[in-house]
């Protein structure tokens, strides 16, 4: 089992190799791919030395899965060139995700869309993600019809440079600037591009992502997506209009019982999901469980996750998993 992974130096990347450490994947040739300014450098991986090779390189070598962490023009050029040569691809840039002809995946909730002829598997926004894990099992018992989503993203989900945006801002130093205004001590509405309608395309990845993982367009979505101060972690206040009414026990059982969720729910101890305990862990924690009172059969949930684990790398790697398991690749 020959795995690649594409933006090995960054991010992600660096998470990704962390992640795939930890899970014991059965790889048998690790091949880290970065761009042709990085070839040559060395990187570790559970205690060996491994050189950096370019992408040209990477697509001679053959790899059976290809794990793209390199942004969405690399993708776009280049998972075809790996595909063709017969590598399964599953990128984590918005390049393929509403592409329909490409899958989008999170597999605990749809790994059983997954061929073995799909050779490039689109991983969903970070934002995305944690948000399905938790709405996928409550959709199935009371049928969605409106979901309003109000996001606080951290810097870790801009990349390196927003990073040390808010390490220098805090330190008093002057530096490359990754937003338009200072983010330490400040919220900033704008998470991505503006569109013509008035929303960022962080925004309308969250309005459109789920219909197509949950496989249905019957519900509406709407969504502000706000980036603030924090290190790392994406949170989101989540208030879901259903069909059918619910039991608020039920709703914290289901949610309890769906893998990769964990209820954080106990407020007489102050026990709620922070950003700062979801650091380094896959799970989706969910809290804050309550009824909207100002409108029947609506539900409101706090949701937090670790934007570059379950939001990025770990959901790309279990994406590999699920193929390697099920014998698709």
């Amino acid at each position: 089992m020959k795995i690649a992974v594409v933006g090995a130096t960054g991010m992600v990347g660096t998470v990704m190799l962390k992640v795939l450490e930890e899970r014991n994947l059965p790889i048998t040739e690790l091949i880290p791919v970065a761009s042709e300014r990085s070839a040559g450098k060395k990187i570790s991986y559970k205690g060996k030395e491994y050189t950096i090779v370019t992408l040209a390189d990477a697509v001679k070598m053959k790899p059976d899965v290809a794990l793209f962490s390199a942004g969405g023009d690399t993708s776009l050029e280049w998972a075809p060139k790996f595909a063709e040569v017969g590598t399964t691809v599953i990128d984590n840039s918005s390049a393929w995700r509403m592409d329909p002809t490409k899958k989008l995946v999170v597999p605990e909730i749809n790994g059983d869309v997954l061929t073995k002829d799909d050779k490039i598997i689109a991983n969903p926004n970070c934002s995305t993600i944690q948000l399905v894990m938790a709405l996928s099992p409550l959709h199935l018992k009371y049928k969605m019809k409106r979901v309003v989503i109000s996001t606080y993203q951290s810097v870790s989900g801009t990349g390196v440079k927003a990073v040390q945006q808010l390490d220098n801002e805090e330190a008093g130093i002057d530096g490359e600037m990754a937003y338009p205004h200072k983010i330490g001590r400040n919220a900033l509405p704008h998470c991505d591009v503006f569109l013509e309608n008035g929303y960022t395309k962080e925004e309308m990845k969250l309005v459109k992502e789920p219909k197509k993982i949950l496989r249905d367009d019957s519900f509406s979505v709407t969504a502000t997506a706000v980036r603030i101060p924090t290190a790392g972690g994406h949170s989101e206040a989540v208030n879901i209009q259903f069909e059918n009414d619910f039991d608020l026990t039920d709703v914290r059982n289901i949610l309890s019982e769906t893998p990769g969720v964990i209820v954080e729910d106990d407020l007489a101890n102050n026990v709620y999901p922070m950003p700062i305990n979801a650091h380094n862990k896959d799970e989706v924690f969910v809290g804050r469980i309550r009824r909207d009172e100002s409108q029947e059969n609506t539900l409101n949930l706090w949701i937090v996750a670790d934007n570059l684990r379950k939001g990025a790398a770990t959901n790309t790697i279990q994406i590999a998993e699920y193929l390697i398991a099920n014998n698709l690749v």
